[in-house]
């Protein structure tokens, strides 16, 4: 555990335990606390250990470092659904209410840093900067709530799967390549399909040569028009 004040200019990727190379990212942490002076605690989480589970007090608020993390929820059947991936620089745990309504898992080995979220609102209450940061970022929650509900309901298997890459190359790509943290099984589970039909379309858009395979979860998109087009 590691006690440390908030400025990240850049922040590493953590992949199948090596470190990709690093790329700036929005240390959103980093812009309120250059400010009130907010401290942070560093804690590390092996592969798939649970942060925190559903219901569970809402005492903090965390940013991942290194490696990713998938909120999730488990249904009354026993079905997973996935409800977003968290990678380095993103802020995780906001909630509305007392709880947490997700539970939140390390994908592979993940470093996150904690800041408690009575000190977040207590320098909201004080700091129109802060609040506003704050608001940003549960916007940005909305966001990807409201797109991941449209991505369900409305579209195909393949435009799923078209929509998902799009956004992981948008958000994880290093010099042409994106390594995936999560398996095929938590994309499935992200994308309300099964694994086969994940492993299906994926290999369909290898066979039309939109995508190319170096490793079993490094992929090159060698055609994004037509990936965009298949997502539109």
């Amino acid at each position: 555990m590691l006690t440390q004040t908030l400025n990240t200019p850049a922040i590493n990727t953590q992949i199948g335990g090596k470190i990709a190379p690093a790329h700036p990212v929005t240390d959103q942490f980093g812009a309120i606390a250059g400010h009130v002076g907010l401290v942070a605690t560093e804690f590390s989480y092996g592969k798939d250990e649970e942060i925190y589970g559903e219901e569970e007090a809402a005492e903090y608020v965390y940013q991942v470092v290194t490696g990713a993390v998938r909120s999730y929820k488990l249904l009354s059947d026993g079905r997973r659904q996935i409800g977003a991936f968290h990678l380095p620089g993103d802020v995780f745990g906001l909630e509305s209410g007392p709880a947490h309504r997700l539970a939140a898992e390390a994908i592979i080995d993940t470093t996150v840093r904690l800041v408690k979220r009575a000190s977040l609102e207590k320098a909201a209450g004080t700091d129109v900067q802060v609040a506003r940061k704050l608001w940003a970022m549960t916007a940005g929650e909305l966001r990807h709530a409201e797109d991941h509900m449209l991505l369900l309901g409305r579209k195909t298997a393949m435009e799923r799967v078209a929509t998902f890459l799009l956004e992981m190359d948008r958000r994880l790509a290093v010099a042409g390549m994106m390594a995936l943290p999560m398996c095929r099984r938590d994309i499935g589970d992200y994308l309300g399909l099964t694994l086969e039909t994940v492993s299906r379309a994926l290999s369909q858009l290898h066979a039309q040569g939109i995508l190319g395979f170096s490793g079993a979860r490094q992929i090159v998109l060698r055609n994004r028009q037509r990936l965009h087009n298949l997502d539109a």
